[in-house]
């Protein structure tokens, strides 16, 4: 098949590598022409996934409405920050039905969508999956073994996007809860960022622990007033995602949260960390503002989120949740 690449990241690119690897066609799109031009040339990526040599066969595109008239299936491989206005760029290209693959994890900042949502504001009804699980760009286009899950309403498109990435290097279950994967991946970026403030307070393992075993019951009970299913959260884009995130090197958002921890202002680590995106800051007032929506109880997710936004102290957020009243586990 011919897959477009939309987004010419770390992700996007690994992806590629594997789509290619399985026999199919495709081609990457970027928002910068002359960075195209110098991935073409180098055949690498190095601004975003140094080290790694890309297939001869994959092709570049800088006009998002050749690159969609071009190809069988799209896939957004765009931070949820920047979708929307990659998504006008097709310019009505799109056809009704095209099955649209998303891997991008998040929650639009302004309007607080979901990426299937802001899809649909877009390009209308197409036919959208949304692939999701524990799975950094780094290690997949060295061929790690990596397990992830399709999400679909369309059980045909879900096992369809199954066949397309599945080898033996890479696996895909599938899933009708398009909800809570989206919510899963989302959220569990959220959850990095105060994994990474334990990390750089360097408080031990005893308090990481703790933290990820509540964080997966509270994304589990936002997710399930939101519209998902509990049981997804026990899954790839739940649980396992909340690990490979919150225990890698490789994460973004682990990152802001141990630079937090270690004093840094967030104003200094976005700096720092440049065209080099951590979905988990913008996402974090998203997940409150839906929580508080919703009437759910998230203390974890308010707590980052006033460390974020309201210059809590790490210090005095790690205090009122572990003084908060005493109640049954679950």
């Amino acid at each position: 098949m011919k897959i477009a690449v939309f987004g010419d990241g770390a992700w996007g690119t690994a992806l590629a590598m594997n789509l290619i690897a399985n026999g199919h066609g495709v081609t990457l799109w970027g928002a910068f022409p002359d960075y195209l031009e110098e991935m073409k040339k180098s055949r690498t990526n190095g601004r975003f996934l140094p080290g790694v040599t890309l297939p001869e066969t994959l092709e570049f595109e800088s006009d998002a409405e050749q690159a969609v008239r071009n190809c069988d299936i799209i896939l957004l491989a765009t931070p949820t920050q920047f979708l929307r206005g990659v998504l006008k760029k097709m310019n009505g290209a799109v056809a009704p039905g095209r099955v649209v693959i998303n891997v991008a994890k998040g929650i639009e900042k302004d309007s607080f969508l979901r990426i299937s949502e802001i899809v649909r504001e877009e390009l209308g009804f197409v036919t959208y999956v949304a692939l999701s699980g524990p799975s950094h760009a780094e290690e997949v286009a060295r061929k790690v073994p990596t397990a992830v899950v399709a999400a679909s309403a369309s059980r045909e498109a879900a096992e369809t996007v199954q066949k397309l990435f599945m080898n033996e290097n890479f696996r895909v279950y599938t899933s009708d809860d398009v909800v809570g994967v989206e919510l899963g991946g989302a959220l569990k970026n959220v959850m990095a960022i105060a994994a990474g403030i334990i990390d750089g307070m360097e408080l031990g393992d005893n308090p990481k622990a703790a933290f990820m075993t509540r964080a997966i019951y509270e994304m589990g009970k936002l997710g399930e007033l939101l519209g998902g299913k509990q049981n997804t959260f026990s899954g790839l884009s739940g649980v396992g995602d909340l690990i490979v995130t919150c225990t890698s090197g490789h994460s973004r958002n682990r990152h802001v949260g141990e630079e937090l921890g270690r004093g840094k202002t967030l104003s200094e680590i976005l700096d720092a960390m440049g065209m080099v995106v951590a979905e988990g800051v913008p996402t974090s007032l998203g997940a409150y503002t839906l929580a508080r929506r919703a009437g759910a109880e998230t203390p974890l997710i308010d707590s980052i989120y006033a460390i974020l936004y309201n210059d809590l102290s790490a210090v005095s957020a790690l205090r009122e949740l572990m003084t908060r009243q005493a109640k049954a586990e679950v």
